[in-house]
């Protein structure tokens, strides 16, 4: 079971895009080892921002996430790699999928989905994530994804994609179409979507 979450900012400076990829990409062995985060993702939005999402069954796996090698790590080169300060969202996870059979390649594409829930209507959306999910799950070529509830109070998805044809089946699927038929009645903002570069994964099989 999951039901928590980060969603990781970073802004590179200027002349640090590479340094931060590699950054990220070196994390991945450490992220490995810590058995509570169930899955993490190296990411970059374009231009100059990269980040990670990962996500843990409780409070207890973030925590030990936020207290452990990684977040140490990026805590002591954020002066010399980012232009601001890490921003640190924790999350609630709704719904979600995982693989139920080792990857056959690897994810390279992602996606990012945020909008505010219409006022008086934040339950109807958190259900309208619940159901989504039987949708995704027969979706082949979205080989991850998570429903979430921001800190900042917006609600949303992540999922990942071996490719870009992975990525268009999902954005052309029926859960966007189920979101716009329901647009009116469920969201108080335009969606805002993030198109992004996979960098490295650590995916665990659903149990």
């Amino acid at each position: 079971m999951i039901t928590k979450g980060l969603l990781v900012r970073l802004e590179a400076k200027s002349d640090m895009h590479e340094q931060v990829e590699n950054f990220l990409i070196s994390a991945l062995p450490l992220v490995q080892q810590e058995t509570a985060t169930t899955a993490w993702f190296a990411i970059r939005f374009g231009g100059s921002e990269y980040g990670i999402f990962d996500v843990f069954p409780d409070d207890a796996g973030r925590d030990a996430h936020l207290s452990g090698a990684v977040a140490k790590a990026l805590m002591e080169n954020a002066a010399t790699l980012l232009s601001a300060p890490p921003k640190i969202q924790k999350l609630d996870v709704l719904s979600y999928k995982l693989p139920e059979t080792p990857l056959a390649e690897p994810n390279t594409k992602g996606l990012v989905l945020l909008f505010e829930a219409k006022e008086g209507h934040q339950q109807q959306v958190e259900q309208f994530w619940r159901d989504a999910r039987a949708f995704v799950m027969e979706e082949p070529e979205t080989t991850a994804w998570f429903a979430i509830h921001t800190d900042d109070n917006k609600y949303g998805i992540f999922d990942v994609f071996p490719d870009h044809g992975g990525r268009v089946k999902h954005l052309i699927g029926h859960v966007p179409r189920e979101l716009a038929k329901h647009a009116l009645s469920l969201l108080g903002s335009l969606p805002d979507p993030d198109l992004l570069d996979v960098l490295a994964e650590n995916l665990r099989q659903e149990a």
